[in-house]
């Protein structure tokens, strides 16, 4: 039976209607639901301006409160432009809502440091815009957490700008939620969980700080006007993981997902894996403003994002915005002299989180070789394991290590410390001798700069930041060596040794232990460090928020 001219005409057509069609149908789609989110979480939204403008006319800023010795940073030197390249202005009396969308707040690492030391210089800058934090914590009251910042980091908060707003839905951005297409599954969760935030409030600028790329899509989709930021401290999908896959390429040993390419298994993972790296770069390539923590994170994400940022038009460049480290608090409270010296005990001390990725494993199998050589002079060595306990995942890997420490012969010379409160890490920088860090290809290592900071020779991973930004020159003279091995005269000279398997650990752990004068490469450590400071941060973050507020 033939079909009439106008049916099939129709049908030949469907193909460019659709193409031209769905785009308008979805941005549709996506204006309405965004306009229900706005009007839905209004009165909220006036409320807490009304708030900002009471600030305002009391001038209580917390410019005026230098009790911490952090007093306002200014960002002119780093500040954005606009398309005509004129410097953008400097609004210091802009009152807005940010929003920080970081469900994790009260993990206490690296991440989280981040999140507060950018809400202060956020704070010191700007003291009249109200800094909201999504977060998961559904206990967390306000006093509790400013508390346990000023604990942990000692950051100090300004309370009455500060607020929480607390989500039902955070267990969907956890990897034991999806035991199969987790990296998928946890992104598409991530999207209801920003969600459940936007139907709380809606904000005049939305920054993500753990990675929730899909979030920051999802905000694009609903609120095209809405300025959008990431910082990256890790890219979801990259490169390295892709070729990890394979056993025979050059990092095939490394990671949580090493040599899994293999078989019909591992097919199907590769082209899932493509397939997502696709996805990460479209809605990854939505955020106005990228930061990332190190020069490794900026070039994988500038390779994954960056084609697709040119499409879109995102003419401001990827920026490297390096984590505040207490650089300045250990330059005064950890003594680095010949006094101290004496002082030091032969602890290798590695500060992380007790997640996989960390690979406590290995520093724990280096550590049972270097005892079982049997050197007289490290009869005294200990390992500490200084990190937090995030969940009951994390509790089951600290469990799990534990009974390793048994089977290796070790239990009775490795000390765990679980979620200690920042006075104590700094005594266990003084009393350390060595700084450990397994991790491969660690987006940047703050425990590395803080063992460096506080004068600590470092036995940190040849890859990530630790190699790229952290063990670089320092005015002309190198801070550390790349090969795997070397002279002892070399290392002399050097502050840090990377390693990458454990026997390569072992014998940068008896190398740095055995060292008879080491206050001198202490003491460059601590040098190279200075790079690294939270007015640092402050510096650039707040030249990132300008070329925000520039375009709210």
């Amino acid at each position: 039976m033939d079909l009439p001219t106008t049916t099939v005409s129709l049908l030949a057509a469907a193909p460019i209607l659709i193409y031209f069609l769905l785009p308008i149908l979805l941005r549709s789609i996506g204006s309405v639901a965004g306009t229900y989110l706005c009007k839905k979480t209004e009165g909220r939204h006036t409320h807490l301006l009304e708030l900002a403008g009471s600030n305002k006319k009391k001038d209580e800023t917390l410019n005026k409160d230098s009790s911490d010795g952090w007093g306002t940073v200014d960002a002119q030197s780093l500040r954005g432009t606009d398309s005509q390249g004129s410097p953008l202005p400097s609004n210091k009396d802009w009152t807005g809502i940010v929003g920080f969308f970081h469900p994790f707040c009260n993990a206490g690492g690296g991440g989280e440091r981040v999140l507060w030391a950018a809400i202060r210089a956020t704070q010191k800058q700007w003291p009249y815009a109200i800094c909201v934090v999504y977060t998961g914590d559904r206990d967390l009251k306000k006093h509790e957490m400013v508390h346990r910042v000023k604990t942990r980091f000692n950051i100090d908060l300004h309370p009455d700008t500060l607020f929480f707003l607390h989500l039902s839905t955070r267990h969907l951005v956890l990897a034991s939620t999806w035991p199969h297409f987790t990296l998928l599954g946890q992104s598409l969760g991530s999207m209801v969980l920003a969600w459940d935030a936007f139907g709380q409030l809606v904000p005049d600028l939305f920054i993500d700080t753990m990675g929730y790329a899909f979030a920051l899509g999802l905000s694009k989709f609903l609120f095209p006007s809405v300025p959008t930021a990431a910082y990256v401290h890790y890219p979801t999908i990259s490169t390295d993981m892709l070729e990890s896959l394979d056993p025979k390429s050059t990092v095939g040993s490394q990671g949580v997902n090493a040599g899994q390419g293999v078989g019909a298994r591992g097919v199907v993972k590769r082209a899932y894996w493509r397939l997502f790296a696709a996805l990460y770069a479209r809605v990854g390539s939505t955020a106005d403003v990228v930061m990332t923590n190190s020069s490794w994170t900026q070039a994988h994400i500038q390779q994954i994002w960056g084609p697709r940022r040119v499409i879109r038009s995102r003419t401001h460049p990827i920026a490297v915005v390096y984590p505040p480290c207490a650089v300045e608090e250990l330059e005064s409270t950890v003594e680095v002299s010949a006094a101290s010296e004496a002082r030091r005990e032969e602890i290798i001390l590695y500060i992380a989180q007790f997640r996989p990725e960390k690979n406590h494993k290995l520093i724990l199998g280096a550590f049972a070789e270097l005892r079982k050589r049997e050197i007289p002079a490290l009869r005294d060595a200990r390992l500490v394991l200084v990190g937090s306990v995030r969940d009951d995942s994390d509790s089951k890997r600290v469990y799990e290590l534990r009974l390793l420490t048994n089977e290796l012969g070790i239990r009775n010379h490795v000390d765990f410390r679980l979620d200690v409160p920042w006075p104590d890490i700094l005594d266990w920088l003084r009393r350390a001798s060595v700084g450990a860090n397994g991790m491969w290809n660690e987006h940047f290592g703050i425990g590395v700069v803080e063992y460096q900071a506080a004068g600590l020779i470092s036995v940190v991973h040849d890859s990530g930041g630790p190699k790229l930004d952290i063990v670089v020159d320092v005015d002309g003279e190198p801070t550390g060596t790349f090969g795997t091995f070397f002279f002892f005269f070399f290392f002399f000279f050097f502050s840090c040794y990377h390693a990458t398997t454990a026997t390569e650990f072992a014998d940068g752990f008896e190398k740095a232990l055995s060292i008879k004068d080491p206050l001198a490469m202490r003491q460059r450590a601590r040098r190279s460090a200075q790079r690294f400071g939270e007015e640092e941060f402050a510096r650039r973050w707040q030249a990132q928020m300008e070329v925000l507020i520039g375009m709210a």
